[in-house]
This record gives C-alpha cells, sequence and structure tokens, in this order.
C-alpha cells in the first residue's frame, strides 16, 4: 500500500499547517453542531409545549436533531459545487459563516412562553441551517484534507477529520460538564442552556479568519471541466460509486450516532446520574478522538478495504451483546460501562478513521467534493441522524432491543459493500 514521495521540508510544513487549518475549523463546526445533543435535556422544555409529556417532547427536540440531516443533502450539494467549481476554500469559509451565524441564532431563541408554538418551529428552522452548514462541511473538508495529505500517509493525516469530529463531540461533553459543575440543572434549564450557543458562534469567527490563510487544493484546469461540481455529471457517469459510497456510509452513520450520541440517552436510562453520565461520555470521546491517528496508519499498512471489512465484522457482532446485554448487567458501575463504550468506539474507528478519505479516493477532482459530501449527507440524512429518534421510538413501543437487530443489518450490508472496494485507490493515488 506504501506510495512514497519525497517532500521538500518547505512544502511538508505548509501541507500540515493545512491539515491543521482545515481539521481546526471542522472541529469547530463539529462542536457548534453537537452542542445541541450535548444541551437537549436543558432547553427542551423552554421551546416545546407544556402540556406534552416528556417521551413526546424528547422524541420532537430529537425529530428536530434527525430533520437537520435532511438539510445535509443540500448543503453538500451546494456547497460541494462550490468547492468543485470554485475552490475548496471558498467553500469551507462560507460553511463556517453559516455556522457562526446559526449559532448565535440559537442563543436567541424565545421561548414557548414567549411565543407560545412559534418557539418549536423556531427550534427546527435554526437547527435546519446547523444541517446546512454541516452538510456542506464533510465533503469539502474531507476532500481537502485527502488532497493536502501527504502521500503514503493519507490514512493518517486524513483521520485528523474525525479528531476533530470527535473532539468537537468531546468538547461539547466536556461543556456540559463543565456547565453542570458553575451551574445547577435549574439554572441550565432557566436560560444557562444559551451560554454555549454563544460560545460555539465566537470560536466560528475565530475559524473564519484561520482558514482565511488555506491553501487552495483545487486546480484550474479541474474546476473548469465540464461537468465540474454538476450533480448530474455526478449520478450519470458516477452513479454506481455514488451508490456504493452510500451502501458503507449509511452503516457507518448510523453505529456513529448509536455510539457517539444515542448511547448518552441509553446510559442515562440505566440509572446513572446526568452528571456521571457527562463523565463517561468525555472519558469514552477523548479515547475516540486520540484513536483515531493510530487507525488511520493502521489503514495506512493493511488497505482500506481490510480496514472497512473488519469495522462491519466487528461492530456486527458485538454491538448487540455489548448494548442489550453486558451495558444492562454491569449498570452498577460506571467504570465498567465506560469500558463497554470505549470497546465499541475502537471498532467504529476501523470506520471512522479513514471514512472521509475511502470516499475521496472513489470520485475524481472535478466532481470530489460534491460526491464525498452529497453520498455522506444522503447515508447520514436516512440512517444516521434518525438513530436517536428512531431509538426513541423504538423503546416507546416496548421493543427498544429490536433496534440493535436494525444495526446489525445495516451493518451486514455494509460488510458487502466494503467488500466491492479495490485494492488500491482508483484516484487520489497519483492525481494530487
Amino acid at each position: 500500500m506504501s506510495d512514497t514521495h519525497v517532500y521538500h521540508p518547505h512544502e511538508k510544513r505548509n501541507r500540515i499547517m493545512s491539515i491543521v487549518g482545515a481539521a481546526s475549523g471542522n472541529l469547530v463546526e463539529w462542536f457548534d453542531f453537537y452542542i445541541y445533543a450535548a444541551f437537549a435535556i436543558y432547553f427542551t422544555h423552554a421551546l416545546t409545549a407544556p402540556d406534552m409529556s416528556d417521551s413526546t417532547k424528547a422524541i420532537y427536540v430529537w425529530g428536530v436533531f434527525a430533520a437537520s440531516f435532511f438539510m445535509r443533502p443540500i448543503g453538500s450539494w451546494l456547497f460541494g459545487r462550490i468547492g468543485d467549481k470554485y475552490g475548496r476554500k471558498r467553500s469551507m469559509i462560507i460553511s463556517i459563516s453559516l455556522m457562526a451565524v446559526s449559532s448565535f441564532l440559537f442563543a436567541c431563541l424565545p421561548t414557548y412562553e414567549q411565543v407560545g408554538m412559534a418557539a418549536p418551529f423556531c427550534l427546527l428552522a435554526v437547527r435546519l441551517l446547523q444541517g446546512l452548514s454541516v452538510g456542506g462541511e464533510y465533503g469539502t473538508v474531507a476532500t481537502y484534507m485527502s488532497e493536502v495529505a501527504l502521500k503514503g500517509q493519507r490514512g493518517f493525516y486524513s483521520s485528523f477529520q474525525y479528531v476533530t469530529l470527535a473532539g468537537g463531540q468531546l468538547l461539547a461533553s466536556l461543556l456540559g460538564v463543565i456547565m453542570l459543575a458553575l451551574m445547577s440543572k435549574e439554572e441550565l434549564m432557566n436560560g444557562g442552556w444559551r451560554i454555549p450557543f454563544i460560545i460555539g458562534g465566537v470560536v466560528a469567527i475565530l475559524s473564519f479568519f484561520a482558514r482565511r490563510h488555506l491553501k487552495e487544493t483545487l486546480s484550474e484546469n479541474d474546476s473548469q471541466k465540464e461537468g465540474s461540481g454538476s450533480l448530474k455529471e455526478l449520478l450519470t457517469n458516477n452513479w454506481r460509486t455514488f451508490l456504493l459510497v452510500v451502501g458503507y456510509t449509511s452503516a457507518g452513520s448510523l453505529c456513529f450516532y448509536v455510539i457517539t450520541v444515542y448511547s448518552k440517552t441509553y446510559i442515562t436510562s440505566l440509572g446513572f446520574e446526568d452528571r456521571t453520565v457527562g463523565y463517561m461520555m468525555t472519558i469514552a470521546l477523548f479515547v475516540f478522538m486520540c484513536a483515531q491517528p493510530l487507525f488511520g496508519m493502521l489503514a495506512d499498512r493493511i488497505g482500506r478495504r481490510a480496514s472497512m471489512m473488519t469495522f462491519s465484522i466487528t461492530c456486527a457482532i458485538f454491538i448487540y451483546p455489548v448494548m442489550v446485554i453486558l451495558m444492562p448487567q454491569f449498570s452498577g458501575s460506571a467504570f465498567i460501562v465506560t469500558l463497554l463504550l470505549i470497546f465499541l468506539m475502537l471498532m467504529l474507528s476501523f470506520y471512522t478513521s479513514i471514512s472521509g478519505l475511502v470516499k475521496a479516493e472513489m470520485f475524481p477532482p472535478h466532481i470530489r467534493a460534491l460526491g464525498v459530501g452529497f453520498a455522506y449527507a444522503v447515508g447520514n440524512a436516512i440512517f444516521g441522524g434518525s438513530a436517536p429518534a428512531v431509538a426513541l421510538k423504538f423503546k416507546d413501543l416496548g421493543h427498544e432491543n429490536t433496534f440493535f437487530i436494525y444495526v446489525v443489518v445495516m451493518l451486514i450490508i455494509c460488510l458487502f459493500c466494503s467488500m466491492q472496494l479495490p485494492k488500491q485507490p482508483k484516484y487520489l493515488h497519483h492525481d494530487v
């Protein structure tokens, strides 16, 4: 799998700095996006009707979380077209600007007490803006980082997309822990939940200035090709690749949101206090974040196909017994449940560490940002973002365990898709 290339020290330094610049912006985007999940239990009562049952409120709030994912295909199309036609850098600058605006708007949301039924609709509208922004972020950043990464080490360097993605989740979770230490639960529910969104808006502005100094990777020749950034070009001449990427993205995204997002609600239902669950998630996400470069290096050695197949097989075997049998059995021990959560996150890392790269290597440069982003967004919208809401609906019907069977079925589909991956990258092997 080696793809050796000798770099001038100055070029090597510039490429690494570009990775850092793109990754830092990615961290901010996902931090802002995941603040919603970390603080949902605190703003739910303020933005929903008081006569709704607690389960109905939770389903609505997580339904809004899922709805934001349906803006991702639109965002990925819009920003993917900009990235393939006008440059990766311009696309990333616009997406981080939109996230800054939507974060400040979230902090200013009126409560149900102030505007009645308009409150939950305002929540939905602002969340859809965030979904639009993140929809454009993933494809362009995955494309950019895979293009500037050092040859022969693309798995390692591209893994920093999920280092920062997990880092965004980690910071959101850590902020939740800090806020609970500084404020009571009642204070958070009475307006304290707005503070994290203000912080998110401020750091997004800082990231905007950092991204202005990034080096562009899209060549003028690729930007001017016929069909550059065109959805018609993607779905007409690259539809088989598109469907394959959607296939393995669907299971990967589903597992990601089950293990890193829904698990917080699931563990809370086992009887742990909110603060304890915050500590558990923060520790697990920190290990998950640190593991990404290691699994990226492993993928550089064993190949993307082997890593993807390992993810599919191991998660299909372990996710049901760990979530359904072992976690409830050890519900009296936060330490053991945290270790089980870390175990699942490590299995997930075979996928997440190379997630963006394995998509980018499948598409030619003139439709790469669009192909990566749109395929990811479609799979994510249908299977990933819906995971918490679907799981809660299964639980509400008294069949929570059936949800994990559905996850296993999707992983089996992912295995068959992973087996279709080429042993050598189709693109990005020599074109950058």
